[in-house]
């Protein structure tokens, strides 16, 4: 029953993918792509600079870990070629900065989308990439009551032209994915470990990034593409994504707005397991450089590749409550909240990693508390937004 859902899924996630380029003219595919000078940028923004490095696609390079992973491979002196569509779900200007930044350290970013095979096939007859690092995707749990569309459409519709374009390749990539802690959705074992049952989703986002799971297992198994998916636990940082809760709790108590706090049944804290994007960066970097080669050629399997989930956690949840006293106390102002009872729009009461497999298999070790993190990060926003002791400067 289960297969046959997925078909039904990707029969769907074509119909509406292409509805919505009926529908929108040809926003995506209209950009200005191609050419000599083009081709050249990038060429050199996916040249390798050491010995046995990797030459990555890197997917939602504009994004918050998509800039933080292509600056620490590029750092290292990897290839890396960074996509993204730059689309309207948070603040483009943010990631125009974050383009920018990428752009001062030789990172090119080309402005596209991932349902847009043309330019996939272009970008691999111009690099023969190693490695695909994918880390486009709808994000967020509520907007999805929103927008439903947007999410088969970007998780789900795009995530399998990418990896067409992928078990095409001559060689084939490995491929590195961002799933997500949600496809945990119901379950209440904690802490969560990759075995446990994924078959219940509290969200459509946990439900397509559940769906791409398996998907990428059946070109894993058909293709012989390597694939490593991983479940982030949380994630925040500089750079971070402004429809996060510890994102928007800092810009209303900087501003003296109030912030809405969510408790969950019988009037308990939520929790989360927050995780530093850095120590997320380490996990994304060691499973590139653990990733076994595909194993197909042109489309066609010639032999087993391997097939790996991970979390990517901190193992140490931490009430929502708990987040709020240490951002006034680094903001140095009391938040005005208001609590009130979790609703029904996707959210889970509480989520914990376990990251034994990770540990052992990539070296992944988080050294970062929250409390040491959220220092960093309301470090970056008051100077990134131009605050002056708690106050914008004009």
């Amino acid at each position: 029953m289960f297969l046959w859902a997925l078909f039904l899924i990707a029969l769907t996630a074509s119909y509406l993918s292409f509805q919505s380029f009926v529908d929108t003219g040809s926003r995506y595919f209209s950009a200005s792509w191609g050419g000599i000078q083009w081709e050249k940028q990038v060429r050199n923004s996916a040249q390798i600079h050491r010995s046995g490095g990797l030459s990555v696609l890197v997917t939602g390079a504009a994004g918050f870990v998509g800039t933080h992973v292509s600056l620490a491979l590029k750092k290292r002196g990897d290839g890396v070629v960074g996509l993204d569509n730059f689309n309207s779900y948070y603040d483009p200007s943010l990631k125009k900065a974050r383009k920018a930044l990428l752009n001062s350290h030789n990172v090119f970013i080309v402005e596209g989308d991932i349902n847009d095979a043309r330019l996939l096939a272009k970008l691999f007859d111009v690099v023969a990439f190693t490695h695909v690092m994918h880390l486009a995707a709808q994000a967020g749990v509520r907007y999805a009551m929103e927008n439903p569309q947007s999410y088969v459409h970007s998780n789900i519709a795009g995530l399998v032209t990418l990896l067409e374009t992928s078990k095409s390749a001559d060689p084939q990539p490995a491929f590195v994915w961002a799933s997500s802690s949600s496809v945990y959705g119901l379950n209440e074992k904690s802490p969560f470990s990759e075995s446990d049952r994924t078959d219940r989703p509290a969200s459509l986002y946990a439900a397509t990034k559940k769906a791409g799971e398996e998907i990428t297992h059946t070109y894993n198994h058909i293709y012989g593409l390597s694939i490593t998916g991983l479940r982030f636990f949380t994630v925040y940082g500089p750079w971070g994504r402004p429809d996060m809760a510890y994102f928007s709790f800092t810009r209303n108590i900087l501003q003296g707005k109030p912030i809405t706090v969510y408790r969950g049944k019988n009037r308990v804290d939520l929790a989360r397991d927050f995780t530093y994007i850095d120590d997320i960066v380490k996990g994304c970097v060691g499973s590139l450089d653990t990733a076994g080669k595909s194993t197909g050629s042109g489309g066609k399997k010639r032999g087993p590749a391997p097939y790996r989930i991970f979390n990517l956690g901190n193992t140490s949840p931490v009430t929502v409550p708990t987040l709020v006293s240490i951002l006034e106390k680094h903001l140095k102002m009391k938040a005005k909240k208001n609590v009130v009872d979790m609703p029904g729009n996707g959210d889970v009461p509480f989520t914990h990693a376990n990251i034994s497999l990770a540990r052992r298999e990539l070296g992944y070790k988080p050294t970062t508390d929250l409390q040491t993190g959220l220092k960093k990060f309301v470090r970056w926003y008051l100077s990134y937004y131009g605050y002056n002791h708690g106050k914008p400067v004009n």
